[in-house]
């Protein structure tokens, strides 16, 4: 904290803060997946994926209903992609070139370097491998190398697979706010999660650390997990409060 003149406490100074750029859509390459800029020649394949499951358990705490129809993908995808308040990306599995999911930036203000990973929306294809977390790793090292200060994670309360899944990745929560939206006609308390730029140097170390190709085995699993790599991270590089 800094102190002004008057005695009181204030946020520390960030003397040269200048807004960051806007992020783009723009190809992200990994090892184990690419996030690519999401179009409309995605939608067969994704229609395709997310009707594995049979049924639309999924998407419950979505804010859209699980496309019914090849025409219904599309319109579902056109949406995301006219967003302009959306970055909005493909989940491309590297191992059979294909789409698996679609992410997004939401909510992102370059004023003040604010952005959220939202929109998240796996198919099956994706449980049980380490897309998801990659997918994740690599929007976070777009938005801190870019100059933003915080990147935010938000779901429904009830959405405990969402809120486990930020957790683990280093997202800290942070509170509820409560009946904070009416979706599909029933009551939404939100849980909201963060990681900030402080955070993010330790949080970087350990999915670096548990992606590499030496934390896998030649079937594909894991050899030190990704909690223990974090709790390993933050000891050697503890979160500096005022930086």
């Amino acid at each position: 904290m800094s102190v002004n003149q008057y005695g009181q406490q204030t946020g520390f100074d960030l003397p040269d803060w200048q807004p960051v750029p806007r992020l783009v859509r723009s190809t992200l390459h990994g090892r184990f997946c690419d996030l690519v800029p999401l179009t409309l020649d995605h939608s067969e394949a994704l229609f395709a994926a997310y009707s594995l499951n049979g049924d639309d358990r999924d998407w419950t705490w979505l804010g859209t209903v699980m496309p019914r129809s090849l025409p219904e993908m599309s319109a579902w995808i056109t949406d995301k992609i006219q967003d302009e308040s959306l970055v909005s990306w493909a989940v491309i599995d590297a191992r059979t070139e294909m789409p698996v999911g679609v992410v997004c930036f939401a909510e992102t203000d370059t004023v003040h370097g604010l952005t959220e990973v939202g929109h998240v929306t796996w198919s099956p294809l994706m449980q049980r491998t380490a897309i998801g977390t990659e997918a994740v790793f690599l929007m976070l090292n777009y938005a801190f190398s870019t100059g933003y200060r915080r990147v935010a994670w938000r779901c429904d309360s009830l959405n405990q697979a969402s809120r486990r899944a930020a957790e683990r990745i280093g997202f800290t929560y942070e509170g509820r706010f409560r009946q904070a939206m009416v979706r599909k006609q029933r009551n939404r308390d939100t849980d909201w999660l963060s990681i900030i730029d402080a955070e993010w140097p330790a949080i970087n170390i350990a999915l670096r650390a548990w992606l590499a190709e030496d934390n896998f085995t030649a079937e594909g699993e894991q050899k030190v997990k990704l909690d223990a790599l974090l709790r390993s991270a933050r000891e050697s590089a503890p979160y500096a409060e005022n930086q």
